[in-house]
């Protein structure tokens, strides 16, 4: 730098020191931006592509990001599913039993199956992640209205898994963290496997694959559907926002939103499902609040490049908050008959409304996979290990 003066020599290792920032993996965690800064955001995207195979491109690079900012680049190879059922309850229209399958050499992701009780097949099959209540008396999969909702849609005439995140359930009982500084690698790749476990069933059509799930499980929700094609419709509750981007590790702990080359927002995820059949929902009281005329919008253009706008819609209820309660259901009940050919008259009362009442609300202990009759299998791998077996 001879000849150089002191305060260009400062200019320039200030500049590198700033480029070298922009460079490092970024997280993007909770209220990352104000919702000026969002809307902004979204222009400065939207001037990237102005036709669908630019579009295309941006969506790729997008779920490749996502898969390099999760560490899941390329994919792990797959193990053998060894599927565990047991413990089966028929009901009126619909039966339950405990599921387990391997997503990594003993690693198992648990949760609960529901079968229609009627008719051969093949079925559509629908996967539900949940969110992040957390009363333990009242979260997860064995939320009431977590119940309700699998065994309407397998009521419907859908082959339904509700599993445990990381940390939840099953998972918990055998010490596992939802804190784990991976646990967003871990849970999409419990995901992307849950898609093998329903596909590997010959009652399930594999062309007929939907996701939905509320808050952590919106997030769980548009995140699979980017990444991973074979999702058909998607439906993710109370989470696409601009602004805000999860407020927990497993949603934002890992650079999927932001690194060397690479930057996008949940609402472009969200949109990497075009031209696959998308419902928005949304409410008044959270992050979501500004769907009609931010988040939904921007998808809505994305959709129109593949003429495909009939394919996406958002459900908005201004007046209710954070939750997938009944009306935001009953919403989704009718966009996924539409889309996976579902029967909504078989959920249908003598008023002509959509009634629940069907449904057995089982206890929480019945509903678990390991217990004292149905131990967790001699190669579990303990939440304790420094490292999982992902090669």
């Amino acid at each position: 730098m001879r000849g150089m003066s002191k305060c260009v020599v400062v200019m320039v290792l200030l500049s590198c020191s700033a480029r070298a920032a922009v460079e490092e993996p970024q997280l993007c965690q909770g209220n990352y931006q104000s919702e000026e800064a969002a809307k902004a955001q979204l222009a400065r995207f939207a001037a990237t592509y102005s036709d669908q195979a630019q579009w295309q491109a941006r969506a790729q690079r997008i779920r490749e990001g996502i898969l390099q900012g999760a560490d899941l680049w390329p994919l792990p190879k797959k193990c053998p599913l060894n599927p565990i059922l047991h413990s089966r309850h028929v009901h009126d229209g619909y039966s339950v039993e405990n599921a387990a399958f391997e997503c990594l050499p003993g690693v198992f992701v648990t949760g609960n199956l529901y079968r229609p009780t009627k008719g051969t097949g093949p079925f559509a099959g629908v996967l539900c992640p949940h969110g992040h209540w957390s009363d333990p008396n009242d979260y997860g999969r064995f939320r009431p209205d977590m119940q309700k909702r699998c065994a309407t849609f397998a009521r419907m005439g859908a082959v339904v898994f509700a599993y445990d995140m990381v940390g939840y359930g099953d998972w918990a009982n055998a010490g596992w963290k939802h804190t784990m500084p991976d646990v967003f690698k871990l849970q999409l790749w419990n995901s992307i496997r849950a898609v093998d476990f329903l596909t590997s069933m010959k009652d399930v059509d594999p062309k007929r694959i939907a996701v939905t799930g509320a808050s952590g499980g919106g997030t769980q929700s548009f995140m699979l559907t980017a990444v991973d094609d074979r999702v058909a419709v998607s439906v993710p509750v109370v989470m696409v926002s601009a602004h805000f981007f999860g407020g927990c590790v497993c949603e934002s702990g890992m650079p999927v939103h932001k690194h060397k080359g690479y930057e996008t927002g949940n609402v472009e995820i969200a949109a990497c499902a075009a031209p696959r059949p998308l419902m928005l929902v949304s409410d008044g009281k959270d992050w979501t609040k500004n769907t009609p005329n931010v988040e939904y919008p921007y998808i809505r253009n994305v959709y129109r490049l593949f003429g495909a706008e009939d394919k996406v819609e958002y459900l908005h209820l201004p007046d209710e908050g954070h939750d997938y309660g009944p009306s935001k259901r009953i919403g989704v009940y009718k966009f996924l008959s539409k889309h996976l050919g579902l029967c909504l008259a078989d959920v249908i009362d003598d008023s002509g409304s959509i009634n629940e009442d069907f449904v057995v609300i089982e206890p929480k202990d019945s509903l678990y996979v390991f217990d004292k009759d149905h131990p967790r299998p001699a190669n579990a791998v303990k939440a304790e290990v420094s490292g999982l077996p992902w090669k």
